[in-house]
């Protein structure tokens, strides 16, 4: 391969039989009409991107064909580092910034390879690459197997990691905290997807006998559609009813403010067992996306027996209160 320059950067002129076909994210491939304008221009065309790794095209599969039809066995190319993963989005990037635009159907093919390879990437980001709005994007993580990876955080726009839901990270932490005690808050912020501040603030709040969520946030927001800002939270004045019965949220804060159960080590240990094992809302059903078919029965045994345990903890509870 020779060096050539073309404008103000350099390229090295590569034979076209030694190039793989480009990954690309056009559904409906070569456009062959394209080609033939491209092969009509006067001026040089811009040369192709190519992975190194591999000589697969990244962009310009039509400049290839272009050259083919003017009789050429060499293109000047410049080349990729990196993996194939990042050739594929840097192709979309290269593909909705100039030549023959992809479609709407290409971008969106395109968005959910992406979200499959890279599933933290927040829509918005996702949204960056491929030239969509978020909220198609989102519509397209909906649909597609990367909403089967239920995490805390999304990548954003920034590089940065940001958390979709507080509260669900704070609870998170909770449970963490109430399995392993004396893990590294360093630790306890990596496993929930929270900051090191915030996980410090678990803690207290669990040692003191308290709901790991503040009583002005739910645990059922969602910001999946917006990294990088607190979703979902709302203020909460009394209990909600569900079907005639109280939130678990109203009774876990309720029994958290009593002073006879916060004024003891006993009562403390008592309500952190309870925020680790109520089951809030629709929380669930969320964690019920990850049991595979050939676990269900055991699952299903499972909260049969301790379904049953709770009712003989009601019974017992409802019996001291009546004997009282």
């Amino acid at each position: 391969m020779e060096r050539a320059d073309v404008g103000v950067r350099y390229a090295y002129a590569v034979r076209i039989d030694n190039l793989l076909p480009a990954d690309s994210p056009r559904l409906d491939g070569l456009d062959e009409e394209h080609a033939r304008q491209l092969a009509e221009k006067e001026s040089e065309l811009p040369p192709i991107l190519v992975h190194r790794t591999n000589l697969r095209v990244i962009d310009g599969m039509h400049r290839i064909r272009a050259a083919e039809l003017n009789g050429r066995s060499e293109i000047a190319a410049t080349f990729f580092d990196g993996s194939a993963a990042e050739a594929f989005l840097r192709s979309v990037v290269a593909n909705i910034s100039h030549g023959l635009p992809l479609s709407m159907a290409d971008r969106k093919a395109a968005a959910g390879r992406i979200l499959t390879s890279h599933p933290l990437l927040s829509d918005r980001a996702v949204a960056a690459y491929t030239g969509l709005a978020a909220r198609s994007v989102g519509a397209v993580r909906r649909r597609s197997a990367a909403d089967s990876l239920r995490v805390n955080v999304r990548i954003g726009t920034d590089g940065k990691p940001h958390p979709l839901n507080r509260a669900a990270g704070r609870i998170r932490a909770s449970e963490v905290i109430a399995e392993r005690p004396d893990l590294p808050l360093r630790e306890i912020a990596r496993v929930a997807g929270i900051s090191v501040g915030t996980a410090h603030d678990v803690r207290t709040r669990l040692r003191r006998g308290e709901a790991p969520v503040p009583a002005t946030r739910t645990a059922t927001g969602d910001g999946a559609g917006r990294a990088g800002t607190t979703a979902g939270t709302t203020a909460r004045t009394g209990p909600d009813e569900h079907d005639g019965t109280r939130d678990p949220h109203f009774t876990l804060r309720r029994l958290a403010g009593d002073p006879s159960l916060r004024q003891s080590e006993s009562g403390r240990e008592l309500l952190r067992w309870l925020h680790t094992q109520v089951a809030m809302g629709d929380d669930w059903k969320r964690r019920m996306d990850a049991v595979p078919p050939h676990c269900a029965d055991a699952v299903a045994e499972l909260a049969r027996q301790c379904s049953d345990t709770w009712r003989q903890i009601a019974r017992e509870m409802h019996r001291r209160t009546s004997a009282e």
